[in-house]
């Protein structure tokens, strides 16, 4: 089984390579299903996972000037003491309880990424910052991202390109910096509470690593709408799984089952001029010609 992560790892570390984000919403599934850890040690081996990752992935960004520092500072020192406060509240939570949460958020993450990113009209993000309120929704996304492990990229971004008005590579760069030191805040106060077994931490950590860099050199042959879509649904399903191992197992088919419908009625609606879903998704109708093709 420990082979099987590692291998698991590496595709993880690919989506986020292609993706720019998302791949760390299957890393506590990956550990607790695949890898056999209990849910704290998996919440836990998340965030170290999604920290580093983060971290090389922000490097890239940097270098290529799309990260704004002083807003990446002022979020981050938020987020970073929510996410601490988050892993040490999680000593008080069931690993059950925590499981459902991370599927509630997953359900939220596949949401977003089927609707896309829209670009804002920002050109430079040095607008009067509204520190209040990055305070309190850094820190929110800390403390969700420290309890339950995810990199809670699907929140920062849309919040760095609304609140800080930064156009989306910046939003995305800045993102990754804020993720990185959320992660390690959050893993700081996990690491205070339990043992922690560095081992498979660490295969994982290098599969990923591994990943991103295959995922890197993969993105100018991939069709990154298509294959967002692919992400988004694959997602809601992993959710469902989620659900149905800690909750009841009808509960897990029903979600299953929705998600596959939905896909379903999505694929349709690509060949129809009028569909709802489109809307719910943000996507333009399509015209009666395209609709034909």
């Amino acid at each position: 089984m420990i082979a099987v992560t590692i291998v698991l790892g590496v595709f993880v570390g690919i989506s986020l390579g292609l993706l720019g984000g998302g791949g760390s919403i299957l890393t506590v599934p990956l550990l607790a299903y695949v890898g056999g850890m209990d849910a704290k040690p998996a919440i836990a081996t998340s965030l170290l996972v999604v920290g580093v990752t983060s971290a090389i992935g922000a490097i890239t960004h940097a270098r290529a000037g799309r990260v704004r520092w002083r807003i990446a500072v002022l979020f981050g020192a938020a987020a970073m003491a929510g996410a601490y406060a988050g892993g040490r509240l999680a000593r008080f939570i069931p690993g059950t309880v925590l499981l459902v949460a991370f599927a509630v958020i997953m359900i939220a993450a596949g949401v977003a990424v089927l609707r896309g990113r829209k670009n804002t009209t920002a050109t430079d993000g040095d607008q009067a910052l509204p520190l209040v309120k990055i305070a309190l929704l850094g820190g929110a996304v800390g403390l969700i991202s420290g309890l339950v492990g995810a990199g809670g990229g699907f929140l920062l971004v849309p919040a760095l390109a609304l609140l800080a008005g930064l156009p989306m590579p910046a939003a995305v760069g800045t993102s990754l910096v804020v993720i990185s030191m959320q992660s390690f805040a959050g893993f700081a106060g996990h690491l205070a509470n339990d043992h922690f077994d560095w081992r498979p931490a660490g295969l994982v950590i290098a599969a990923a690593v591994l990943g991103v860099l295959i995922g890197g050199r993969l993105v100018a042959f991939v069709d990154a709408t298509t294959l967002r879509k692919l992400f988004g649904w694959f997602v809601l399903l992993m959710a469902s799984v989620i659900l149905a191992e800690e909750t009841r197992p009808a509960i897990g088919a029903t979600a299953g089952g929705l998600t596959l419908i939905a896909a379903g009625v999505y694929i349709t609606c690509r060949r129809t001029t009028h569909c709802p879903l489109r809307r719910l998704l943000g996507e333009p109708q399509l015209s009666a010609a395209a609709a034909q093709t």
